[in-house]
């Protein structure tokens, strides 16, 4: 009955995908305040994250997303939250973070608040939490800031030069700078404010070196603010403005820039509000990160970019269908909207949770909702069976697979069987057909009723 009725649906109603393609890179969450690091391979995304029911900042936790072809984004969920300092508000203000890596620990910066100030009074810090891993958990490593009050102290940014010697920059609208000790964190000396600021610096540095150059990307003259850069000979200065990377858009209240070289490509994340406008023109913090191609000039200059354009990065390597792939692993997803509705540009749909039996997995799927995953190589002679880790208190919801599009080659559906709750996992299997050479995936949900249809850990595909 249930298949008949969704056949029906699908014959008299035309379903289109939405315009969007993938940039922003992660739509199950409003995410900002982008700080990529690469390490063995992997480019891992931290992120500060915009509550779903944000009106002005509300962000209570630090996320990070992971990739090996910088355009199929898996979520790794939480690293940290405002109760890794537990000294500090819990209320609100996890503000822009970092990640950097010394000795085979990971060290996390980010700025927080303190209670107990009098109005007028300064109440931001940065603390540093520190892991054993990239992906955390992370731990508060002090018990208290590492850099104390200060008007504007936020907005965290590390680099670790040739030689050894580390340096922490920050600071809205100024500009300071300390030297890290080798443990990462303390620091030796004075707190130094930078005396002449780069042209329309405004907050949100991001400090690095390339051959032998040292660079400060930052937000630019709020509001809106564009990226701007600045150089030096020295990685204390004198910073030498050379543009902008990116002009200011109106459809970005803020910025941050986060720049990382991987495989020889430099790339330049940052964010916008596309998903913010979704179904409304009113303001709101609720972010979504971006990333494009930046690519420099023999003097180590960079051209003017265009703003965020909307297909982001294609993938650099294909992702290989019969390992593990966590459904987490997206590069778009939104729900498919029928041919005669054209009221909303985006439509919310899928989200991610997190459970002690499987970690995370997607969970408020609804029918309709879709994950695309890029660059899938199913090889010459094809897959022959679908399998998926699923969890379900209901019968009948189903994972539609389809080549290239949402009404592209029909691989098979498979049709998910109660397994007795929402968190008690069976994979379940379909055979499919038509699965060769590299494609585009398309996992398009059915069921009846609102989310979950059912809940949804990893994916497989075994060969022919």
């Amino acid at each position: 009955m249930f298949s008949r009725l969704t056949a029906l649906l699908c014959t008299t109603l035309a379903l289109t995908a939405p315009v969007r393609a993938e940039n922003p890179i992660v739509q199950t969450n409003f995410t900002a305040d982008p700080a990529p690091l690469v390490h063995r391979g992997v480019v891992y995304l931290y992120t500060s994250h915009d509550e779903d029911d944000a009106k002005g900042f509300k962000m209570r936790d630090w996320r990070l997303y992971t990739s090996r072809d910088m355009s199929n984004w898996t979520d790794r969920g939480v690293v940290a939250s405002l109760a890794t300092f537990p000294w500090a508000n819990q209320h609100n203000d996890a503000w822009a973070p970092q990640v950097v890596e010394r000795h085979g620990r990971f060290y996390l910066y980010v700025p927080v608040t303190v209670p107990g100030t009098a109005p007028g009074e300064p109440r931001n810090v940065i603390a540093v939490a520190v892991a054993d891993r990239p992906e955390g958990p992370f731990k508060d490593a002090l018990g208290k800031p590492l850099i104390d009050r200060g008007h504007g102290f936020f907005d965290p940014t590390v680099w670790i030069d040739d030689d050894g010697q580390a340096y922490l920059y920050w600071g809205n609208p100024s500009l300071w700078y300390v030297r890290l000790n080798e443990d990462m964190v303390s620091y030796s000396g004075e707190i130094t404010k930078v005396a002449n600021i780069p042209r329309n610096y405004q907050e949100g540095p991001w400090f690095y070196k390339r051959q032998g150059r040292y660079y400060m990307a930052y937000a630019s003259t709020c509001c809106p603010e564009g990226i701007g850069y600045a150089m030096s000979d020295s990685p204390t200065g004198p910073w030498v403005y050379r543009g902008n990377l990116m002009d200011g858009n109106r459809n970005s209240n803020g910025n941050h820039p986060g720049i990382v070289e991987f495989e020889g490509q430099a790339y330049l994340f940052g964010f916008n509000y596309n998903l913010n406008f979704a179904d409304t023109p009113l303001h709101r913090e609720r972010r979504s990160v971006t990333v494009t191609r930046l690519d420099y000039r023999p003097d180590g200059s960079v051209d003017l970019l265009p703003w965020w354009d909307d297909v982001g990065v294609p993938p650099l390597h294909p992702l290989s269908p019969y390992e593990r792939v966590e459904a987490e692993t997206i590069a778009w997803t939104s729900r498919l909207k029928r041919v005669e509705d054209r009221s909303i540009y985006w439509a919310p749909g899928i989200k991610t949770a997190h459970s002690e039996a499987v970690g995370m997995y997607v969970t408020r799927i609804s029918d309709r909702d879709y994950i695309k995953v890029n660059g899938v190589d199913f090889g010459p002679r094809g897959a022959a069976r679908f399998v998926a880790n699923v969890a379900s208190d209901l019968d009948g919801g189903q994972i539609e697979l389809r080549l290239d599009s949402p009404d592209g080659p029909h691989l098979g559906t498979l049709t998910i069987a109660r397994t007795g709750g929402g968190d008690r996992w069976q994979q379940q299997s379909v055979p499919v057909a038509g699965a060769t050479g590299q494609h585009d995936l398309y996992l398009i949900f059915h069921g009846r009723g609102e989310p979950t249809l059912f809940n949804f850990d990893h994916w497989r595909f075994e060969r022919r």
